[in-house]
C-alpha cells in the first residue's frame, strides 16, 4: 500500500510538474519572443552581467534549508520558523551590501549604468527570503500541484509588465522589473499556499543541527554558480554587452526547453529517494525508471531543439539574433543529459553526503574555470566545447559514487539510456534527410518537427517501450 501511495506521489509530482514546466515554457516562449523583438542583445547583456552577484547571494540566503529540511524525518514548527528568519534577515542584509556595492560593480564592467540597474536587480533578496521556507514546506510534502500554480501565475504577471515596460521603452530596466516581480510574487504565493505560517518568536538555534550538511551545500553552490556564471563575467569584462546578449540568449532558450525535463524531475526525485532510503533494491528501480524517463524525455527535446535552432531562432526572433544559434546548439548538448546529473547529485544528497557533493562540484568548477582560462585565446566557441566536455566528464565522478551508495553499474546506465539516444539519432537522420533539398525555412521546420516526432514515437511503439505505454495510459486516465 505504501509503495502504491509513493507511486501515485511520484506519478502526480512529474504529472504536475510537467504540466506546470510546459505552461511555462509556452508562456515563456510567447513573452520571450516579445521581448526579444523589442529589445536588443546589449539589453540582455547589460541584465546578464549582474546574474553572478545574484546567484551568490540567492545561494547564502537559501543556505541549503530546502533540501536539509527535506532530508529531516521529523520536523517541527521551529524548523522552518528559524529558516524562515534566516532568509529573511539574511536578504534585507544582502540587499544592503550590495546596495552600497553597486559603485564598485559598475567600475569592475566599466558601465556606470549598472548602478542603478544593480541597485533594482539585488531588490529580488528582499522578497526572495520571505518564500524559502513556505517552498520547503511545499517541496518536501511534495505539494506539487501548488507550486506549479504558484510559478505559472508569478510568470503571467512578470511577464506582462515585462512586456508594458519593454514597449514603454524601459530597455535593460524592463528586464530587471520582470524579474524582481517573478520573485515577489512567487514569494506570496508560496506563503499563502504553505499551511505552515512563520511566528514572531525568533530562535534561530535549530539551524545548528542542519548547519553541518547544510553548510556544505552552501559552499558547493556558491561554487556551482561561479562556475556557471563565469563566462557572463568573462564576456561582459573581456567582450561586448551584445556579444553576453547572444551567449545569454543562447542559455535562455536551452534552458526553457531543459527546465521542461529537470523541473518534472526535480520536483519529485529527491523527496522519492529520500522515502526509499531504506529499501535500496526499491531506490535502485526508482533511480533507473526516473532515468529511462528523463531519457525518454530529454534527447529527443534537446537534441531536437539543437537540430531546428536555425530555423526556430531565424523566424521567431529574426534575423538580428542568428548569432545565437552557435551557442544555442552547443548548450542543448549538454542539455540533453543534465537530467542525469541531477538524479545522480539528488541520490547524492539524499544519502546525506553533502560532503562528496561538495567536492565534486568544486572539482568540477575548478575544471570549468581552468579550461576557460586556458582556452580563453581560442575564442568563445572553444572555450564553451572545453566547459561543457567537463560537465560530461564528471558524470564518471558522480556515477563511481552512486554506483558506492546503490551497487549501479555502468551496464545498467547505459541499458537505459542508449535505446532511447539511438532512437532519437535515427529519428533525426530520417528527417534530416526528408529537408535536405528544403529551402523554405517555415517548411523545413515543420517537416523536421512532424517527421522526427513521428518516428520516434513509431520506433518506440515498435519496441515495446514500457515508458511510453505508462506515459500514454497515464495521460488517459487523467483525461477520463
Amino acid at each position: 500500500m505504501a509503495e502504491q501511495t509513493l507511486k501515485e506521489k511520484t506519478a502526480k509530482g512529474l504529472f504536475w510538474g510537467g504540466l506546470s514546466n510546459g505552461v511555462q515554457q509556452v508562456l515563456n516562449l510567447v513573452f520571450g519572443l516579445i521581448l526579444a523583438r523589442i529589445l536588443n542583445a546589449s539589453d540582455y547583456g547589460m541584465v546578464g552581467m549582474l546574474a553572478i552577484f545574484s546567484a551568490i547571494a540567492s545561494t547564502i540566503q537559501e543556505s541549503g534549508f530546502t533540501v536539509a529540511l527535506t532530508n529531516q524525518k521529523e520536523i517541527r514548527h521551529e524548523d522552518y520558523n528559524a529558516a524562515f528568519w534566516f532568509s529573511t534577515l539574511t536578504g534585507v542584509l544582502f540587499y544592503l551590501i550590495l546596495f552600497f556595492c553597486a559603485p564598485l560593480i559598475a567600475k569592475f564592467y566599466d558601465k556606470p549604468e549598472l548602478i542603478g540597474l544593480s541597485r533594482v536587480v539585488f531588490l529580488g533578496f528582499l522578497f526572495g527570503g520571505f518564500g524559502i521556507a513556505s517552498n520547503a514546506y511545499l517541496f518536501k510534502t511534495l505539494m506539487v500541484k501548488e507550486r506549479a500554480k504558484i510559478d505559472i501565475i508569478s510568470l503571467v504577471c512578470s511577464g506582462v509588465i515585462g512586456v508594458t515596460l519593454a514597449l514603454n521603452g524601459f530597455t535593460y530596466y524592463g528586464l530587471a522589473i520582470q524579474t524582481i516581480i517573478y520573485i515577489g510574487v512567487g514569494s506570496l504565493l508560496k506563503f499563502i499556499y504553505a499551511p505552515w505560517k512563520p511566528s514572531f518568536l525568533i530562535n534561530l538555534h535549530p539551524l545548528k543541527l542542519m548547519f553541518g550538511f547544510s553548510s556544505k551545500l552552501i559552499l558547493t553552490n556558491i561554487f556551482t554558480q561561479i562556475s556557471n556564471n563565469i563566462f557572463s563575467v568573462v564576456l561582459g569584462k573581456f567582450y561586448s554587452p551584445q556579444q553576453l546578449g547572444f551567449y545569454s540568449q543562447g542559455q535562455k532558450w536551452m534552458g526553457m526547453g531543459n527546465q521542461f525535463i529537470t523541473g518534472m524531475i526535480n520536483s519529485v526525485s529527491l523527496p522519492v529517494l529520500a522515502n526509499v532510503i531504506d529499501d535500496k533494491e526499491r531506490q535502485i528501480m526508482v533511480f533507473r525508471k526516473m532515468v529511462r524517463f528523463g531519457s525518454f524525455v530529454s534527447f529527443p527535446a534537446m537534441f531536437g531543439l539543437a537540430f531546428v535552432s536555425n530555423e526556430f531562432i531565424s523566424i521567431l526572433l529574426g534575423s538580428k539574433w542568428l548569432p545565437t544559434v552557435p551557442f544555442l546548439q552547443l548548450f542543448c548538448v549538454w542539455g540533453a543529459i543534465s537530467f542525469l546529473w541531477l538524479l545522480y547529485t539528488n541520490l547524492i544528497v539524499s544519502y546525506n553526503r553533502s560532503d562528496t557533493y561538495l567536492f565534486g562540484m568544486v572539482l568540477t568548477g575548478l575544471l570549468q574555470l581552468i579550461i576557460v582560462a586556458v582556452l580563453s585565446q581560442l575564442g568563445i566557441y572553444i572555450m564553451l566545447i572545453g566547459y561543457i566536455a567537463v560537465y560530461y566528464g564528471s558524470l564518471l565522478y558522480w556515477h563511481y559514487f552512486v554506483n558506492k551508495l546503490i551497487g549501479l553499474s555502468v551496464m545498467e546506465i547505459a541499458k537505459d539510456i542508449l535505446p532511447y539516444l539511438l532512437i532519437t539519432m535515427f529519428s533525426l537522420f530520417i528527417a534530416w534527410l526528408a529537408t535536405y533539398y528544403v529551402v523554405d525555412l517555415y517548411i523545413a521546420v515543420i517537416v523536421k518537427i512532424v517527421v522526427s516526432a513521428f518516428m520516434y514515437v513509431l520506433i518506440s511503439r515498435f519496441f515495446d517501450s514500457i515508458i511510453l505505454s505508462e506515459c500514454v495510459d497515464f495521460l488517459r486516465n487523467k483525461m477520463s
